[in-house]
């Protein structure tokens, strides 16, 4: 690597030739505070916070897009400097809704702590006109309050760059120049998918996932309901980032004892729904392989991919798997086999979902998503990772001092291969376990996959199984999603099983999940950190393939008949509808 000498604060350092100044200090123990930077998807210099002195110019430069030279000096720290921060977010203020004592993203808030390190008292400004706060409520997942919006750009990069959807952008010019949609739709009107990414993405509160969490309380105080959760494999991972724990936590005991505190009926486990995703989507996959069918399948799970294939992809609609995601079949199970088994009325069974994807609030308003009809969903709430947590806190449970429980029977049974479904490459290397054992007639002496792990965007891979070669694809993030389809419908590449995931990385970086700062957005592996906890539950379970999960063949042998069977069909899977983009 070509290195530079520069100083940074009168300090000596050697920097990457093609680094930028933000990026040289960075990697010097120097941290220079951002607003609208998000590495490699939002460089645009524009909200001015990073501005740094450089000795010999006489403006102040944009450390996030300003290139290093050899024997540049840099000031981060003069009083120059300081001044300029303020007086941005001084002005930044002028136009903000400042109502943080109510705001969801009090004290995890970027322009909050921003306001604070620079000691930002001055009101000179904040008299004149301001945004109104209109609020658009319109999707299902999320809402948008543009006054407290400060134009950085940051979620209008993420929708377009990372997941090719696109629908928003910044609308009118100069005072009245606001995030919106084209001819200022709702979100609701537009091609939005509902990933979430540009929430995560958000510094401030201008976006935020619909609540759910007053719903669940009334059904946990409600006596005419038996009120039921399941908690996604993804969120285990992330959970203990709301508790002040290190990225990569896995908090499995804790999230059941904190739920089991919270007061709901019975504390389950997706990965149970998952191991039966397994079961249904193998034995789907061989059939068609078998017998002509659709190929390549693709994996139905992630419910921002299937609105995507839905709003862009029509043509695909027939390579989707009919398997309802792990979160619908596990609210299908529990609406009919375990209703009967308890003697409760479906419509008295109040499910809800934990999960770290407001797609997820999505999936569960979709039509044909009701095992029992009769307008009863399979899941009645979907909450956020989010949401759990101030659900937690609110109920003034210490939750890092709590001891670890486990899951309740039947639902709470799952094997290592549910575990790593919310990783990407997880669902793919999980229905090979399974599918590779059944063509096999025998049992894989290695079971990891390890082709298809990695957080890259795009991963292929030939398996050699009982005499049939497989070509599968594994694809998380959208725009990825729509290389690798654009690759298949052009003819230059030809897979038999292919795995979506909407969100980069998988469910470990939905967008339900923490927020962390761009300040460890971009500069730590948040994807890898967090999967890595889901393979360590893998490799520490007994059961690491989902057709050996016990309690699933027993729902099978109870009440399902076989895989793939009739009322398998009926209860577990579902079908999907092409829809315009406008």
């Amino acid at each position: 690597m070509e290195t530079v000498n520069i100083k940074i604060n009168g300090v000596a350092v050697s920097a990457a030739k093609d680094s930028t100044i933000l990026e040289a200090a960075r990697a010097s123990g120097f941290e220079i505070p951002t607003l609208c930077w998000l590495k490699d998807i939002n460089e645009i210099g524009a909200c001015r916070i990073c501005v740094v002195e450089v000795k010999g110019m006489k403006n102040l430069v944009a450390s996030c897009v300003y290139p290093v030279s050899e024997g540049m000096e840099i000031s981060t720290t003069s009083p120059r400097v300081f001044e300029s921060r303020r007086h941005t977010l001084e002005l930044l203020l002028s136009n903000h809704d400042k109502k943080c004592l109510t705001c969801v993203r009090s004290s995890n808030c970027e322009l909050q702590k921003l306001c604070k390190d620079f000691k930002v008292e001055d009101e000179d400004f904040f008299a004149g006109e301001r945004t109104p706060s209109e609020i658009d409520d319109s999707a299902a997942h999320m809402i948008r309050d543009n006054s407290k919006c400060v134009l950085c750009r940051r979620c209008v990069a993420v929708c377009d760059k990372t997941q090719a959807v696109a629908v928003i952008g910044a609308n009118a010019r100069g005072f009245n120049t606001h995030i919106g949609c084209a001819f200022d739709m709702g979100l609701g009107e537009t091609a939005c998918v509902s990933c979430g990414q540009c929430i995560v993405a958000c510094p401030t509160g201008a976006l935020t996932e619909k609540d759910h969490t007053d719903e669940v309380w009334a059904a946990l105080a409600d006596p005419d309901k038996h009120v039921i959760v399941q908690t996604a494999p993804a969120v285990r991972a992330t959970l203990g980032e709301c508790f002040g724990l290190p990225i990569g936590t896995s908090v499995t005991g804790k999230m059941a004892a904190a739920l089991r505190r919270l007061g709901f009926d019975g504390v389950y486990d997706t990965d149970f729904g998952a191991d039966v995703t397994i079961m249904e989507e193998a034995t789907e996959f061989l059939e068609r392989v078998k017998n002509g069918g659709v190929l390549p399948m693709i994996t139905s799970c992630s419910p921002g991919w299937i609105s995507f294939c839905e709003h862009y992809y029509p043509d695909f609609i027939p390579n989707l798997s009919t398997c309802k995601s792990p979160q619908q079949m596990f609210g299908a199970i529990a609406k009919t086999w375990y209703a009967e088994k308890i003697g409760v009325r479906p419509e008295n069974l109040f499910v809800v979902s934990v999960m770290p994807c407001t797609a997820k609030k999505y999936e569960v308003t979709r039509p044909d998503e009701s095992a029992v009809g009769h307008g009863i969903p399979d899941v009645d709430i979907a909450l956020t990772t989010r949401e759990l947590s101030r659900m937690i806190e609110r109920a003034g449970i210490h939750f890092n001092e709590l001891p670890d429980e486990d899951f309740d029977a039947p639902m709470g049974a799952s094997t290592g291969a549910a575990a790593i479904f919310g990783a990407t490459g997880g669902v793919m290397e999980a229905a090979l376990r399974t599918a590779a054992e059944w063509v096999a007639g025998e049992e894989l002496k290695k079971i990891e996959f390890t082709e298809v792990r990695g957080t890259k965007g795009i991963k292929e891979a030939t398996y050699h199984i009982g005499g049939i070669e497989l070509k599968v694809a594994v694809a998380s993030g959208l725009a990825n999603a729509k290389a690798l389809l654009d690759k298949v419908k052009a003819g230059e590449a030809n897979y038999h099983f292919i795995e979506i995931m909407g969100c980069p990385g998988g469910c470990v970086n939905g967008g339900g999940q923490p927020i962390q700062p761009a300040s460890v957005r971009n500069f730590t592996d948040l994807r890898a950190m967090r999967a890595a906890a889901l393979y360590s539950e893998d490799e520490a379970k007994t059961l690491r393939k989902s057709h050996n999960n016990p309690a699933v063949l027993k729902v099978y042998e109870e009440y399902l008949g076989k895989p793939g069977s009739h009322r398998a069909h009926e209860v577990l899977h579902t079908s999907y509808t092409a829809k315009s983009r406008f």
